[in-house]
């Protein structure tokens, strides 16, 4: 049968397999994609062919039923229709295709109806990619739910179905309201409505807590982040749901753990204070009626060393009141130059004629809070000084490196020296509060646990290397650039 050019043209070049059929299910033509598909070397294999011979006997059979029904409609009333069949490809495959069965459109519209055209689709991998993500879907550990236009559960995992106490089979084609205390149902039909008109991948409810609602009638802190979920139908979107409560609990224990360090550093300093000063008082009262000329040398010297004494433990409170405001974040948030700050940190440190410093910076700005990052870098180096341990014949030398680096979400800054560093198995005692790294020097040991507790607070981390690239102690602040949602305010 003769094929008009104005079928055949726009086919042979198609990027999908094409052929013309008659209504038996023989093949008057096929396109080289076709003739790809079914693994024949070219399209005259094909020519006069049987379709249906290329399928299994069920899938032929419905094959012939659908030729049957489709040739039977008058040529004006045909649609087109598709069904996935599996198809018996010369070399063995057996490749999952698409088959679109249509009538032909010809120059003049469409023509006798003696014949149609057969459009044939490998679907293999949308099958095993659809696979893959069935696969991972039920598999995370995270609640995961696909959700309708008309906010009704298309599909849930066993994650979250735990995390609801629902069997996944009763949440399908309800309402996700179900998943929400009552309260909250009229307000969340107007937050899908304008997610619906302009969807976008994000976290829901910044800066507000979420609540879930049990199938046994408990509330419980949920977090929840939206995205588009790709369909050629009608829209969906997949929401990721954790379970928060144990977080939650421990935010909360922290919190009081904190808000009670805070007071009971505020009483204990006000309950030391009055008798440090009373004893400060009665040392002074006791030198005047002794009289200074008549002391004895070593009697002043006791004494000097009382007065000492009572300004170390003045000190060590003012250090103590200081290290429980550390464990509150700075809610201030500025633009950094990363070079300007540590020359300020350096700036405020009493470095000796004898020490050189190395500044090597290899980051941009970062929006952090600056007086607990500055406080931080300005610690590091005053303890780097400090606790060096060097030089010869009572002159201080030594060789200090402050570094700044990006890695991931985080900044990080190292301030290394080539002094004694810290011995082996003390890298975490260091930070521990009152103690000494160096007895022989001045401090109550609250330093590096007052810079640890602010780090921390800011959702940074700081840790030491006791023998570094320097031969000394190397610190690295890990500063984050990018804040994670339970560290963000905005």
């Amino acid at each position: 049968m003769h094929i008009t050019p104005d079928i055949q043209a726009p086919l042979t070049h198609a990027p999908f397999g094409a052929m013309i059929v008659e209504p038996t299910g023989v093949i008057c033509w096929a396109n080289t994609v076709c003739a790809t598909l079914f693994a024949e070397p070219d399209t005259d294999r094909l020519r006069l062919g049987l379709l249906f011979v290329w399928f299994c006997e069920e899938d032929a059979e419905t094959l012939r039923q659908m030729f049957e029904l489709f040739f039977k409609a008058p040529p004006a009333q045909r649609d087109p229709w598709t069904r996935k069949f599996v198809l018996n490809a010369a070399d063995g495959s057996r490749p999952t295709i698409a088959l679109t069965l249509a009538p032909v459109e010809g120059e003049h519209g469409r023509d006798d109806g003696s014949r149609a055209i057969v459009y044939v689709r490998n679907t293999t991998r949308e099958i095993t990619a659809e696979r893959r993500f069935s696969e991972m879907f039920e598999s995370l550990p995270l609640g995961l739910i696909v959700v309708d236009g008309k906010g009704r559960i298309a599909q849930a995992n066993a994650m979250l179905a735990s995390q609801f106490g629902y069997p996944v089979e009763d949440m399908i084609g309800q309402p996700l309201n179900m998943l929400i205390p009552e309260r909250y149902r009229t307000a969340h039909v107007g937050h899908l409505a304008d997610y619906c008109a302009a969807p976008a991948s994000r976290m829901m409810a910044s800066g507000r807590d979420l609540t879930g609602l049990h199938s046994s009638g408990r509330e419980f802190p949920v977090e929840i982040a939206l995205t588009r979920f790709e369909n050629p139908g009608q829209p969906l979107f997949m929401a990721v749901i954790s379970d928060v409560t144990h977080r939650k609990r421990s935010e909360s224990a922290l919190q009081q753990t904190n808000a009670q360090l805070e007071e009971f550093t505020y009483v204990a300093s006000h309950d030391l204070r009055s008798p440090l000063r009373g004893i400060g008082d009665l040392v002074s009262w006791i030198r005047e009626d002794l009289g200074e000329d008549a002391l004895p040398q070593a009697v002043r010297h006791n004494f000097d060393r009382i007065t000492q004494r009572i300004e170390r433990c003045e000190q060590m409170i003012d250090d103590l009141l200081s290290y429980a405001r550390a464990g509150v974040r700075d809610p201030k948030m500025h633009r950094i130059d990363p070079r300007e700050l540590v020359e300020e940190a350096m700036g405020m440190v009493v470095i000796p004629e004898g020490f050189t410093v190395e500044v090597d910076i290899a980051g941009g700005d970062l929006m952090a809070p600056r007086a607990p990052l500055s406080t931080s870098l300005r610690n590091l180096i005053a303890n780097a000084v400090k606790h060096h341990g060097g030089g010869a014949e009572g002159k201080a030398t030594g060789h200090i490196r402050i570094s700044m680096r990006e890695e991931g979400r985080f900044s990080i800054f190292s301030v290394e020296d080539d002094g004694q560093g810290v011995p082996p198995g003390s890298e975490e005692r260091i930070f521990k509060l009152f103690h000494r790294a160096s007895p022989g020097t001045d401090g109550d040991g609250v330093g590096l646990a007052f810079t640890r507790r602010m780090i921390n607070a800011h959702g940074g981390m700081v840790t030491v290397q006791g023998r570094g690239q320097l031969g000394g102690a190397s610190f690295e602040v890990h500063w984050p650039r990018i804040l994670l949602r339970e560290n963000d305010d905005d």
